[in-house]
């Protein structure tokens, strides 16, 4: 399972892989867009509704959603995430069961947030599409049991997210720039999870689930009389209520420009983000300046940052820049994804964009470019029902004038190079940004330290923590091959090792939702068979390695391999290539490493480095050199663990791979001297 495992993520990153930029096209004469004004009405809890009639298609659609301030919930942190669970587990009307029955009967798709609610379907059931939402959102039943299985499966989530780089990254992001306390900064944990209990919950719905400042828009093939009197019927009897307003104090920025650093040994990439706080509104006067800034900055592929760190130099699938208007405060991030080596020449290349930005005046072509693009997505917006209404609660919840989007397109137009130059001055800071990276520190850290910058050390929650101990050095007396004997004697000893003649296993993941199954046969006489299964799809992939030549099958093309390719996967298919490798020239013994929190040795073969665990003798990860999408090398890891008795033999049962992608793969299958024949290896 060495090597060819890598090939079935490559199957799920084919499209980022293969991204390419299209032109932009000419922007022609600015068109006349007529914003439409939704009906409205009021009921006396306070609930207010928008209703946009639109009768070209026979659907319906219904949003509420609560404007109500955030909070924190210190703690109990979690609460929120739990009462959105529970929401839609049945109502003192019907079970879980017949409310999603019936949802299915009627085509229809109906779900629940802490303070939100929707539904949509076909128009011919609306009415009952609403009674069975407003059902759903007044009328909840929250139960023990169905508390514990909800509860259950978030901190199974949390879990994983813990050996996730990305998920570090964006937790650490929020708790350095907002503070811990502060609601955009607090962070669920299994910890404040297990402070929650179900009467938490119930008062947390209680006070949140309020109409006081609650919208309901209503879109599709309705008529606003038959909405107004259902809505009065469903939801007149809500008790009025207000949500409780706690201020908090804004979050400033960093005295001076500092990286920010968090050390995951496991991380093949390095999660970049340079931040500064932004209280950009939508009603400022540098509104649409700064949306063609970012859009220029790094709004996507014909971005500045995306031309820079990958079409240029190769670095990264992409790189990005993002801040958006918010009657609350807010924050400006530009960030991205690159392999390890490079990380602090990407600091560099993204500062540098950055202070072009509030230096130089942009081209008029790309400032036409950006502007050509956020008409054109306004324009295509307006062709779609829901964007009336969503135009016409921003306006109420945003305090926006009542003209803002009928000037819309004027005001883009308006905006001048000196515009977009002030405005990047004011929101894109050069001097006062977090430079957050989350990434391996044994990589990472020499490159960063060179660069001069102030380096602040944190762990994966935000704390601040002392600079990681990267490699530590190796024991007298400890080589390659004493370690390569040591997982040999781990795993069931010399003699039992030997007398496996073949493996046989079959794994099982999820990736982007669709059900995988990998199997792997493998022979001491280095013959291999891997095949990988996606539900409903049959065969993506097969890999042959027989006698004397191997070869691939990919959704149905074959390919033969060539010698060297066919050299290479011969001397890895084997059981266990522990038994031979201390012969094999050039392994060696280079470091101790840590690997998701343990010291690992680390023995170098080629390009390749294989990890065993100090204190257990057992191999917990592999790191082999492959080739990026622009050419460039980079390590993919794979991790092993849950290593289970199989015939007096220890193989792992829990293999993850995190290559941009999680995969976490769990053996539902493994035999071994049974199970494989030599027809496999044909």
């Amino acid at each position: 399972m060495k090597k060819v495992i890598y090939l079935l993520a490559g199957l799920f990153l084919t499209v980022a892989a293969e991204a390419q930029q299209r032109p932009m096209p000419k922007a022609g004469p600015s068109p006349t867009v007529n914003v439409g004004k939704p009906q409205t009405f009021t009921l006396k809890n306070g609930l207010k509704v928008l209703v946009v009639e639109n009768h070209k298609l026979p659907r319906v659609s219904y949003s509420l959603t609560m404007d109500n301030a955030p909070y924190a919930e210190g703690s109990k942190t979690g609460v929120s995430d739990m009462t959105a669970s529970l929401m839609g587990s049945g109502t003192k009307k019907m079970s879980k069961d017949a409310f999603n029955e019936e949802v299915d009967f009627l085509g229809a798709n109906i779900g629940f947030g802490s303070q939100s609610a929707y539904g949509s379907g076909l128009s011919k059931y609306s009415n009952r599409i609403l009674e069975l939402m407003a059902d759903g959102a007044l009328n909840p039943v929250f139960t023990q049991e169905e508390f514990d299985k909800q509860k259950a499966q978030i901190l199974e989530g949390l879990k994983a997210d813990e050996k996730s780089v990305t998920s570090v990254a964006g937790r650490v992001n929020s708790v350095l720039v907002y503070g811990k306390n502060h609601p955009n900064g607090e962070y669920l944990s299994e910890e404040t999870l297990n402070n929650v209990t179900l009467e938490d919950v119930k008062e947390n719905y209680a006070t949140y689930f309020v109409p006081g400042k609650a919208y309901l828009v209503v879109t599709g093939d309705v008529k606003l009389k038959d909405v107004k009197k259902q809505v009065e019927k469903l939801f007149g009897s809500w008790k009025p209520g207000l949500a409780p307003e706690v201020s908090y104090s804004d979050p400033k920025d960093v005295q001076y420009s500092q990286i920010n650093f968090v050390d995951m040994p496991n991380a093949v990439q390095s999660e970049i983000s340079v931040v500064n706080i932004s209280n950009l509104k939508m009603t400022d006067k540098e509104y649409f300046a700064t949306l063609l800034a970012n859009q220029i900055l790094g709004g996507g592929g014909e971005g500045r940052l995306f031309l820079n760190l990958r079409e240029a130099h190769g670095w990264t699938y992409g790189a990005y820049s993002s801040i958006g208007g918010d009657k609350r405060v807010g924050d400006f991030s530009a960030s991205t994804s690159v392999r390890n080596t490079v990380t602090d020449s990407a600091v560099v290349e993204i500062f540098n964009e950055i202070k072009k930005m509030r230096t130089d005046l942009v081209s008029e072509e790309d400032l036409k470019n950006a502007k050509a693009k956020y008409i054109g997505s306004f324009v295509m917006n307006m062709e779609k029902p829901g964007t009336v209404a969503r135009y016409a609660l921003l306006t109420q919840t945003q305090g926006l004038p009542e003209d803002f989007f009928e000037n819309y397109i004027k005001n883009i137009n308006a905006v001048t190079p000196e515009d977009v130059r002030n405005a990047a001055k004011k929101y894109f800071s050069a001097d006062n940004s977090r430079v957050i990276v989350v990434g391996k520190a044994a990589d990472v850290l020499p490159g960063l330290e060179s660069r001069k910058m102030p380096i602040m050390y944190f762990d994966k929650f935000g704390k601040p923590t002392e600079k990681p101990v990267m490699n530590k050095p190796v024991p007298a007396g400890v080589t390659a091959k004493t370690v390569l004997d040591g997982y040999i004697k781990a795993v069931g000893g010399e003699k039992a090792v030997k007398a496996v003649k073949t493996v046989s296993t079959k794994s099982s993941a999820s990736v982007q939702g669709m059900a995988v199954t990998f199997t792997s046969k493998v022979s001491a006489e280095k013959k291999q068979a891997v095949e990988i299964t996606v539900a409903g799809m049959g065969s993506m992939f097969k890999q042959v390695i027989g006698d004397k030549s191997g070869y691939s099958v990919q959704q149905g093309q074959k390919m033969e391999m060539d010698a060297a390719e066919f050299k290479e996967n011969k001397e890895t298919a084997v059981p266990f290539e522990e038994l031979t490798m201390a012969s094999v020239p050039g392994v060696s013994l280079t470091t101790i490493e840590a690997i998701n929190g343990k010291d690992a040795y680390a023995v170098k073969k080629g390009t390749d480095t294989y990890y065993y665990d100090v204190a257990t003798n057992l191999k917990v990860a592999e790191a082999h050199e492959q080739e990026g999408p622009n050419g460039q090398k980079m390590p993919m890891f794979t991790y092993y663990g849950d290593y289970k008795e199989v015939k007096g033999i220890k193989l792992p049962h829990k293999i993850n791979m995190n290559i941009g992608i999680e995969l976490d793969l769990t053996v539902t299958e493994a035999k071994i001297n049974e199970g494989v024949t030599a027809a496999d290896f044909q």
